[in-house]
């Protein structure tokens, strides 16, 4: 195989490449405010990323911008290889199903749906059904973050930590090979955050699962391979992290699906 078919077949070893990014809101105003101010950041496969910094600082703002959620005011973003600042929304919804897991503070599992309908529910939405394959796909992962006996709860039956083991495996689902999580963590206590923690390192160590995780404990971003820090909207830090601790070994269940 010659180099440009190899380079048009295999995916791109950067997940995520920012150039030059920008963020202002009230464009054009006397209350216009810039709050990323020239962001260039990679994310490779198999990085497991701790984003850091005071509130203030533009994490929400760029992960919203990883995530597809918000758009920049310039620069540009490829993802997976792909330039996607000048996609329209339905294609940028498309994309974002396909490429992006996403795991938030609070869950967002929909009361009424059991753990399993919650994990399923991104296949719904990109689909608008939910085949066997991933239906069995959904009880699998459920197995595998430990919630094998809970898929028929709703999420008002389960603890806080369980509800959050719940939605990584909707992250999950679709098999995406980057997973944006904001503060995953800050919503336990201190025994399910290090659980929680635990799992999400494992996932990455058995599936190569990519990772942005947002946390302002030290001691979990301690245990991820690289930190960048950012200060007033822009990159103050970017440097591996070499202590960082690995789950123990057969502390969770291993991952199948």
């Amino acid at each position: 195989m010659n180099a440009t078919a190899a380079s048009t077949s295999e995916p791109a070893r950067e997940l995520i490449a920012l150039d030059a990014v920008r963020k202002s809101y009230n464009l054009g105003r006397p209350s216009e405010a810039e709050v990323l101010h020239g962001i260039s950041l990679q994310v490779r496969r198999g990085e497991f990323i701790a984003l850091m910094g005071p509130s203030g600082s533009g994490k929400s703002t760029l992960l919203n911008i990883l995530g597809l959620l918000e758009r920049m005011t310039s620069g540009s973003y490829r993802l997976d290889g792909e330039a996607v600042q000048g996609l329209d929304d339905a294609a940028l919804t498309l994309r974002r199903r396909r490429t992006l897991g996403f795991v938030f503070q609070f869950h967002h599992l929909l009361p009424a749906f059991s753990a399993l309908e919650n994990v399923t529910l991104p296949a719904l939405m990109a689909e608008g059904r939910v085949s066997a394959v991933q239906r069995e796909r959904a009880r699998s992962l459920l197995d595998a973050v430990g919630l094998a006996a809970a898929i028929d709860k709703r999420p008002g039956e389960l603890s806080g930590g369980m509800q959050q083991r719940v939605a990584i495996a909707r992250a999950l689902v679709m098999d995406p090979p980057l997973v944006l999580a904001d503060e995953p963590t800050g919503n336990l206590d201190t025994a399910s955050s290090a659980d929680v923690f635990a799992l999400l390192r494992r996932i990455h160590a058995e599936r190569g699962t990519s990772f942005v995780v947002v946390t302002h404990d030290p001691r979990l971003a301690a245990r991820c391979d690289r930190l960048v820090e950012l200060i007033d909207g822009r990159i103050a830090r970017d440097e591996p992290i070499t202590a960082g601790v690995e789950p123990a070994p057969g502390a969770l269940p291993a991952l199948t699906a």
